[in-house]
């Protein structure tokens, strides 16, 4: 029997993230599991180190950054999400994305990691990096990733008896 405790969706705020976060409701929904919601931003100063001194206040900007990206989260989590699936929702600055929402996995014990993947291949995926395959290749539990435009596993009517149950 499978038993889905904690389900975490990774979001980049992407169409695909959207369509993960539609799967993840579904899965906590349907399994009464909490729904964790990350979004990994960049550790400026790491990515910018030329910047250091030039009039630039990293610190002041790595707040914005993650001050952004919290607002965006709050937006995207509803509060049905809040009191019905026990939503919770995290800003990680790190160096790695993949690390972040891995590390992040192992901490609160995820059964199940649902992301969006934008397909890329060749040379953007190799100079770009893929976080998706990364988490599929080392995550501490299962991965479904879930790409835009998906295939509709639900009919519209089955959401309506859902909605009215």
């Amino acid at each position: 029997m499978i038993l889905l405790k904690h389900v975490l969706v990774a979001t980049d705020f992407s169409e695909a993230s959207s369509v993960a976060l539609s799967y993840g409701r579904e899965l906590a929904r349907t399994f009464g599991a909490t729904l964790h919601v990350v979004h990994a931003v960049d550790l400026l100063a790491a990515r910018l180190p030329m910047t250091q001194g030039h009039g630039y206040d990293l610190d002041r900007l790595q707040k914005e950054v993650e001050a952004s990206a919290r607002t965006s989260l709050a937006e995207l989590v509803t509060d049905e999400d809040r009191t019905k699936l026990g939503a919770r929702e995290a800003v990680i600055a790190a160096l790695s994305p993949s690390d972040a929402i891995l590390d992040y996995a192992r901490d609160k014990t995820i059964d199940m990691v649902v992301i969006g993947t934008h397909g890329r291949s060749g040379l953007s995926r190799l100079m770009m990096g893929s976080v998706a395959e990364k988490i599929v290749r080392t995550s501490p539990c299962p991965v479904l990733t879930v790409r835009h435009p998906e295939h509709e596993f639900l009919r519209p009517d089955a959401l309506e008896a859902v909605k009215r149950a």
